[in-house]
């Protein structure tokens, strides 16, 4: 992270037990992220693996990756287990960084354990490695995104709404074409600006940015939203996304308009109005402002059962706990 620094610091901050590690490197006050092969923090993965010895907890961790740009930081701490979970087809983002499919190539062969996080991205990587790769669709705390039902009031004006990053997968023209088309409604955007040009964005009376707003305030936000929605363009960018909102939405209890994404399509089909342009989505948000959901909560249920972090983080745990006990195996018939 760019930090205020006259050189490189490793930053630590304990967190719910949890020790949360970063590299500050000078470049002001700025905030941002940088990459791992950024000049400054080329010696984070010597820094960490010093702290953890000196700390007495260097001696074969497990280690759990969501990017392949941090390979060499986790061989360095030579690993017991490696865990890869592909969240995303990081590869298809804009400004990807150089060497990503080339690590991650050696990530899908080097790991002991691989998650992913939908159906596309799943098949994807299991045209890659065919052996201890599960599924693990996006979860959803239910009950924290169930609390924005009882902080729902009246408001004067229908609100269409979208919570999350807005980049490249979002389609900016039907954006502003839906705002042209519901002048009556708030089209309201919460969530952080990335990868784009803020003067990129579409404009209207009616349409409204509110930027990044922190986790514990988000079932409030949606609070104030009539109809959810997810906008996404169909690109390289969105092929392979399993979108976490879907059942944040449905656990706030909101109707949901979507674009055909595929693993839209194939795992919430039957809870979702899908619409291909803005007129189709100014129709359906219509449609659904008397929806009562009692339809949309039934079919939802057993979704939200499936998917409960809880439920997910069990059932990993034991896959981790497998790939632990087949690494001991191995280095024991290798000894």
């Amino acid at each position: 992270m760019l930090g205020d620094v006259d050189e490189p610091v490793l930053r630590t901050q304990e967190v719910d037990g949890i020790t949360r590690v970063w590299l500050e490197v000078p470049g002001g006050r700025e905030g941002g992220h940088v990459g791992f092969d950024y000049e400054g923090a080329a010696d984070y993965d010597v820094r960490l693996a010093a702290m953890l010895e000196a700390e007495g907890s260097l001696a074969a961790p497990d280690v759990w990756l969501y990017t392949p740009m941090a390979l060499d930081l986790a061989q360095r701490l030579m690993p017991e287990v490696l865990i890869y979970d592909v969240m995303d087809d990081l590869a298809s983002f804009k400004h990807a960084p150089e060497g990503l499919l080339l690590r991650q190539r050696r990530l899908l062969a080097d790991a002991d354990v691989v998650f992913t996080g939908g159906p596309s991205l799943h098949e994807s990587v299991k045209r890659q490695r065919q052996v201890n790769v599960h599924l693990f669709r996006s979860g959803v705390d239910t009950t924290f995104y169930a609390t924005s039902r009882l902080l729902r009031a009246a408001h004067a004006r229908p609100v269409a709404g979208y919570v999350g990053v807005v980049d490249e997968r979002v389609d900016l023209d039907l954006l502003a074409g839906l705002a042209e088309r519901l002048p009556d409604w708030t089209i309201r955007i919460v969530g952080p600006l990335a990868k784009i040009d803020e003067a990129d964005l579409p404009r209207a009376a009616n349409l409204e940015y509110l930027g990044m707003t922190p986790y514990e305030q988000l079932p409030a936000a949606l609070a104030t939203f009539d109809v959810a929605l997810m906008p996404f363009a169909l690109n390289e960018a969105t092929r392979s996304i399993s979108p976490t909102k879907t059942l944040e939405y449905l656990a706030a209890g909101l109707p949901i308009v979507s674009t055909r994404v595929p693993d839209v399509v194939a795992d919430y089909g039957s809870v979702v109005r899908l619409a291909d342009d803005a007129e189709a989505f100014a129709a359906a948000c219509t449609a659904l402002l008397t929806d009562d959901g009692a339809e949309r909560d039934r079919r939802a249920r057993p979704l939200h059962a499936r998917q409960e972090w809880d439920n997910i983080a069990g059932a990993m745990a034991e896959l981790v706990e497998s790939a632990r006990t087949a690494a001991g195996q191995a280095a024991q018939g290798t000894a």
